[in-house]
């Protein structure tokens, strides 16, 4: 029988099973999860606060629910960590910064509101880069969170959503809410060994987040599988009144096609043009999940991208400066406020991007859109890296480099989704992954690919060493 030091680590699915045999509670899963926040958080800080009360008396009341016969689906009574961007009523909200006093929502964000609908217990908010304008997961005024993969060096855990990720890859929370402006949610997944998905933009409502760039901004899951991730979109997904942008969206169910069969699928793979900008270790890793895909029946096919990701990349990059400046440049000019200086950098940079240069980025992003739309007439999905390296300790963290950005930004500005899932590990035994690309509104295809990899893969089920309570007792 399992430990509950175990347990902390199980999938959704894993943990519903024992929750409807009777073999678990959800208060004796949330109270472990709690215990190793308070154990192990002060070196991890995934956690910005926990909500131990309102946690408990949610795990209580699923309990109840479920001896009373009600099942609400595969989130209920599943601990989560929520990013500390999305409004929860009552509870303060700090979008990672420091320069203003926490102030208390008095909202709560919908994404949030489905998630608690569909049964999920709120453990938390979890630490993110200054105003998620970051890819390594780095935050000077608030501190950076520890990637769980090396217990004894510091290492990057991957951003903005680098709270979230840890969380879960730590065992104190079973999955996480995330964003995903050019990357937030797939890069911290993959240096964290875990599954991200970037959904359409539209697809999953914003409502109630504070946003960097609302014309790239996205809402997604972490979780340990493809399956977790499906059931969460499920939960997630659906128009909303309050964000006009999703009115426009499909609703669909992502879990109900994960067992179609993926045989014949025609997969773009990275062109290698591209190749030379990515990690040996990562390109070894990569090549494997490819054979893979193709033992699975998959076509695989090399083309050139009709914009580079280099292209895609600054574009995506003037946009995000643009539009966080519009948003947060009064704030971040002053000084007399104490702010990340690689983001204050990042968001004072789009001081320089006027009306017109704005409004050119725009139009070079709708001709890249519609070059990779008829590009992707007969292609399924793409298939690339999530990093082009590993994670790296902290003071070996380029905040001047673009080696995290290459492959996080052009989900984002052609309006893809992707799915980011474990293959690996490199030369340093850090994790790597892979991306899983495809149209806007495919999550349903990209999750199905996914899953069907991780049917013959155990990446996933693989968990960092050295966390256990019982190893830290005290003597």
């Amino acid at each position: 029988m399992d430990t509950m030091d175990q347990v902390a680590f199980h999938s959704i699915g894993q943990l519903q099973q024992a929750l409807q045999a009777g073999s678990l509670t959800s208060e004796a899963l949330v109270r472990a999860q709690l215990a190793r926040i308070e154990r192990f958080d002060e070196q991890l800080n995934a956690y910005v606060e926990a909500y131990p009360s309102r946690a408990l008396n949610a795990a209580i009341a699923a309990d109840r629910q479920r001896a009373s016969g009600i099942h609400l689906g595969p989130l209920h009574g599943i601990p989560l960590a929520i990013k500390d961007l999305f409004e929860i009523q009552g509870q303060a909200i700090t979008g990672g910064s420091l320069a203003q006093q926490p102030r208390v929502s008095t909202l709560t964000a919908t994404a949030v509101q489905r998630l608690e609908r569909a049964g999920a217990i709120i453990l938390g908010k979890t630490h993110t880069v200054e105003f998620a304008f970051g890819g390594w997961g780095t935050n000077a005024v608030m501190g950076t969170p520890w990637n769980p993969w090396d217990r004894n060096i510091h290492h990057a855990p991957g951003g903005s959503s680098s709270g979230s990720a840890v969380a879960v890859a730590s065992g104190l929370a079973s999955a996480a809410l995330g964003t995903d402006t050019g990357g937030s949610v797939r890069i911290p997944a993959g240096m964290c060994g875990l599954v991200g998905l970037k959904t359409t933009r539209g697809l999953v409502s914003r409502h109630g987040l504070l946003e960097l760039c609302p014309s790239l901004d996205s809402v997604g899951p972490i979780t340990h599988t493809v399956e977790d991730a499906a059931w969460m979109l499920d939960a997630l997904l659906g128009p909303d009144p309050l964000d006009p942008v999703s009115a426009r969206a499909p609703v669909f169910s992502a879990a109900a096609g994960l067992e179609r069969p993926v045989a014949g699928l025609r997969i773009w793979v990275l062109p290698e043009a591209e190749r030379a900008h990515i990690a040996p270790g990562v390109l070894k890793a990569y090549d494997q999940g490819l054979k893979q895909l193709a033992a699975l029946g998959m076509q695989l096919i090399e083309q050139p991208l009709p914009t580079s990701l280099e292209q895609s990349m600054r574009i995506a990059g003037g946009l995000m400066s643009a539009e966080g400046y519009a948003n947060l440049g009064r704030l971040f000019e002053r000084d007399d406020l104490r702010f990340d200086p690689h983001v204050q950098r990042r968001i004072l940079s789009g001081r320089a991007i006027d009306a017109a240069a704005y409004i050119q980025l725009q139009q070079h992003r709708r001709a890249a859109r519609q070059a990779m739309q008829e590009a992707m007439s007969n292609i399924d999905a793409c298939v690339f890296p999530t990093n082009a390296i590993g994670s790296v300790p902290l003071e070996e963290v380029d905040e001047y480099g673009t080696p995290l950005a290459l492959l996080g930004r052009f989900a984002n500005l052609l309006n893809l989704c992707s799915v980011a899932l474990p293959i690996g590990f490199d030369e340093k035994r850090m994790p790597v992954s892979m991306q899983i690309v495809g149209p806007a509104f495919a999550e349903a295809l990209v999750l199905r690919i996914g899953h069907a990899y991780q049917q013959v893969s155990d990446w996933h089920t693989l968990r960092p060493e050295g966390w256990a309570l019982a190893d830290h007792a005290p003597a």
